[in-house]
């Protein structure tokens, strides 16, 4: 499944990732002036309108002795797309592990095991009261498939100017860090001096204790 998808992304398959790329892309234009249940039920009728008569077609060739009665779809109904027990098992471990490991990084964001990680977080959720102002969640499921599909293409064909770009990027955050770590630190108390050792008792004092 996952070779399919990389396959789909990297256009390996020119006709078959334009039909997902543009399926896709309007089918989510469409949900901005329908419902998803119109959208699906038309294409569902859609689907219909091409088989059925197909069917018909190919079942009256056979009356008629024109055609030796096969089903013109048997090659998708053998199709077995089953999962068995070891698949089934293997996702549900893949989805329990995913949302185990969201719970606790966000646990450890929002209870601040890093100080580092919580502000780049908070940063982050930040800039994103700005995005869902100017735009809500279709706009950016449609963004994230146009830039799903292009930017892979993009990386492979211009791999090293944009590897130079990565590369720059990485040490200015790198530098960045270092900065804030560093007033992290001086901004932190000293740490409270220990209580004063007693004093050693006096020769005196030992002899008035004898």
């Amino acid at each position: 499944m996952a070779s399919k998808v990389v396959d789909l992304v990297y256009w390996r398959d020119v006709g078959t990732t334009g039909l997902v790329f543009t399926g896709l892309v309007v089918g989510l234009a469409s949900l901005f002036q329908l419902s998803a249940i119109t959208i699906l039920s038309n294409l569902g009728l859609g689907i219909m309108a091409f088989t059925l008569p197909v069917r018909l077609l190919y079942k009256a060739m056979m009356l008629v002795r024109l055609s030796d009665g096969s089903h013109p779809f048997q090659s998708y109904l053998d199709e077995d797309r089953t999962l068995t027990d070891e698949d089934t098992v293997r996702i549900a471990e893949q989805i329990v592990l995913l949302i185990a490991t969201a719970v606790t990084e966000l646990k450890r964001l929002f209870f601040i095991d890093s100080i580092m990680d919580s502000v780049k977080f908070v940063v982050f959720l930040y800039l994103l009261t700005y995005v869902g102002v100017q735009a809500n969640g279709l706009t950016l499921l449609m963004t994230g498939v146009i830039c799903a599909f292009s930017l892979p293409l993009l990386y492979r064909l211009q791999q090293k100017r944009i590897d130079k770009i990565v590369k720059a990027i990485k040490k200015l955050v790198e530098k960045g860090t270092e900065i804030v770590d560093l007033v992290i630190s001086l901004a932190k108390p000293p740490p409270a001096p220990g209580p004063a050792p007693s004093p050693a008792p006096t020769a005196k004092h030992k002899q008035k204790t004898k």
